[in-house]
């Protein structure tokens, strides 16, 4: 039976195009392509987090506070490779945090508001161990 395998892409509107881009690229350090965006390849998270490497679809209760101090009616949640690393980055940059920063038994998470007001979660995957 045919189903969902996967997040393909996350496409949104901003106000300045070439702004969003340069931010991502500045403060989070994202390649971005001759298209425009960003592609990243499975095989390069699963490389760093082969049990933690996963994208996650998860539906949120209208008027949910996760999404905070964003207005907007999703959140993207952005892996990265080295939590520490970024929060001096994002220092470095002046870009303040949306709240405090946490590390649960699955990963390290950190939140910014990009510069069109949407929540960023940044999360580095904890590695458990593999199933038997």
């Amino acid at each position: 039976m045919a189903k969902v395998i996967g997040l393909g892409g996350i496409f949104f509107h901003c106000a300045d195009v070439e702004a969003t881009r340069d931010w991502y690229k500045r403060v989070l350090g994202m390649e971005i392509d001759d298209y425009g965006g960003s592609s990243f390849a499975h095989a390069d998270s699963a490389a760093q987090f082969p049990q933690g490497a996963r994208t996650i679809w998860a539906p949120f209760k209208a008027g949910s506070d996760y999404f905070k101090p964003s207005d907007a009616d999703f959140m993207i949640n952005l892996m990265i490779d080295d939590f520490d690393g970024m929060l001096e980055r994002l220092k470095a940059e002046g870009v303040p945090m949306a709240g405090e920063p946490m590390i649960e038994s699955y990963g390290k998470f950190a939140w910014v508001i990009d510069p069109d007001g949407r929540k960023i979660e940044l999360w580095q995957p904890i590695e458990s161990d593999p199933a038997v």
